[in-house]
């Protein structure tokens, strides 16, 4: 007799994930790599000379991400890259009005341009990327149904801007029924008293925020 094993999938789905070691457990977990671009993390790139602010936080955070994904892939955790792609026409309206209110009528990590390259980190073959026009990996992408035909339950996030589109990525990502972990060590912003408060805004409500090497350590006695 054929037996049915959906019922057991679908609860075992809906098991609440209590500790942090069931929840990053490699074999349901996914790295979201979020906007690490010239233009946001470069010399020279629209953070320091478009908005005047100090990217150098964006680059310091190169080392422990490449680290991060180095044990992320030796877990056999996907590595998913998110990338801004902000063209005056293809973001939002509020985005347009808040760049028209800074008296720019150009957007920045545009499509095709030096600024939307890769900053430092680059994703590995195979590697999925996906291209967001908001703040939010999430919003007009195919992010969440690739996440779940990987059967994806937990995310952790790294890149930049903690306190932008990490954030408002994290929040989504929570709402859509993920758990999310923020590597607190691998995020970073231009000013570091919104990363900060961001940082513990999102450990209180939203997931875990913990040093990658915690993280690490998980995947490590999973295996």
């Amino acid at each position: 007799m054929a037996v049915d094993l959906r019922a057991g999938d679908e609860a075992e789905a809906a098991a609440t994930l209590a500790s942090v070691a069931e929840r990053l457990d490699p074999r349901h977990t996914a790295v979201l790599v979020i906007d690490m671009q010239n233009d946001f993390c470069a010399p020279g790139g629209f953070v320091e000379t478009g908005a005047g602010l100090d990217a150098t936080p964006c680059r310091a955070v190169v080392p422990p991400i490449e680290a991060l994904l180095d044990r992320a892939r030796a877990a056999k955790v996907p590595v998913i890259w998110v990338c801004a792609d902000y063209d005056f026409d293809k973001v939002p309206p509020a985005m347009r009005a808040k760049a028209l209110e800074r008296g720019s009528t150009q957007m920045f990590a545009c499509g095709g341009t030096w600024g939307a390259e890769f900053y430092g980190v680059a994703p590995a073959a195979g590697e999925r990327v996906f291209d967001k026009t908001s703040y939010s990996a999430f919003m007009g992408t195919r992010l969440d149904r690739h996440l779940r035909g990987l059967s994806i339950r937990t995310l952790v996030f790294c890149g930049v801007q903690t306190n932008v589109c990490v954030d408002t990525s994290v929040r989504d990502a929570a709402s859509l029924g993920f758990y999310v972990a923020v590597a607190a060590d691998c995020v970073a912003s231009h000013t570091p008293a919104l990363h900060e408060a961001t940082l513990k805004t999102l450990g209180f409500l939203f997931g875990d925020v913990l040093p990658k090497a915690e993280i690490v350590r998980h995947w490590e006695a999973a295996r």
